[in-house]
């Protein structure tokens, strides 16, 4: 099915198309909250939430590729990462691939409320299944996945909360093989990573065929020695050696936990006041 002209919640061959029982939360259970200068994201009060992780990825992913014109954002959730690069590259058309209904329907809600359905397209199915089949390449593929392999950390008995933390769809790994299949010639790849295990990232992008192009590694606050995690930017590998990798770190808090230069710019790259009300 072609990008162009798609609606939002369209679903891929094969794929569930419906939205299950309970899977639309209440109003009362949601708050409306500020992600670019004039896109809002709804998402649940108790439930998975907006994050630096996204906000970082974003920022990374709209600057490694600032002229694609066809994106896409696996495990889009809610479509956090996916609103705030849409919001930065209004010509672009945008795929979301999400695995859970209820995080898909929000996604929906978002994207249409947001002005963006003519450009957008949502995909409720695995990852690893819907890029399997599809034949349109991408100028910037983003990721956000979690960083627990299932058996290391408590789950959360909310599914949302619980998807976003344990890997139990696979890891970065995976990701990174699901946009390896997707990623036109000359795209970008950019995912989050776990910062206590690049390897992971090496591996997979070995696996995968991409090459690391760089990495930018994000400190909660000045003086910590192990990034909160890392960001990546790659692309499909070459015949020869890929280059060295660049390496950045961005600092979010002085230490007196006020927010640095590096958090402030992140966040105005969106449009973002810092002293405008956030939620409402």
């Amino acid at each position: 099915m072609p990008l162009i002209g798609a609606l939002a919640g369209g679903a891929a061959p094969g794929a569930p198309g419906g939205i299950g029982p309970g899977a639309d939360p209440r109003e009362d259970e949601l708050t409306s909250d500020a992600i670019t200068a004039n896109f809002r994201l709804i998402q649940r009060k108790r439930g998975h939430r907006f994050s630096l992780d996204d906000l970082a990825t974003a920022w990374v992913a709209a600057r490694a590729a600032p002229a694609a014109q066809a994106y896409a954002d696996l495990g889009c959730g809610i479509g956090s990462v996916l609103l705030m690069v849409a919001w930065r590259l209004p010509a672009a058309r945008a795929l979301g691939v999400e695995a859970q209904e209820m995080s898909i329907a929000l996604a929906r809600r978002n994207v249409a409320e947001n002005g963006i359905a003519g450009r957008t397209r949502l995909v409720l199915g695995d990852l690893r299944e819907v890029t399997a089949g599809l034949v349109e390449r991408f100028d910037l593929v983003t990721g956000t996945p979690p960083y627990l392999p299932r058996g290391t950390a408590l789950e959360s008995p909310d599914p949302q909360r619980a998807a976003a933390r344990i890997e139990l769809r696979g890891g970065v790994e995976d990701y990174l093989a699901a946009a390896a299949r997707i990623v036109a010639p000359n795209g970008r790849v950019v995912v989050c990573a776990d910062g206590r295990r690049p390897d992971r990232v090496h591996a997979g992008a070995r696996a995968a065929g991409l090459a690391i192009l760089a990495r930018t590694d994000v400190i909660a606050r000045a003086g910590a020695v192990v990034p909160l995690f890392g960001v990546w930017t790659l692309g499909p590998a070459g015949d020869g050696e890929p280059p060295e990798a660049r390496c950045d770190r961005v600092v979010m808090r002085d230490d007196r936990g006020d927010r640095t230069a590096d958090a402030i710019a992140m966040r105005r790259f969106f449009g973002l006041d810092l002293a405008a009300p956030a939620a409402r």
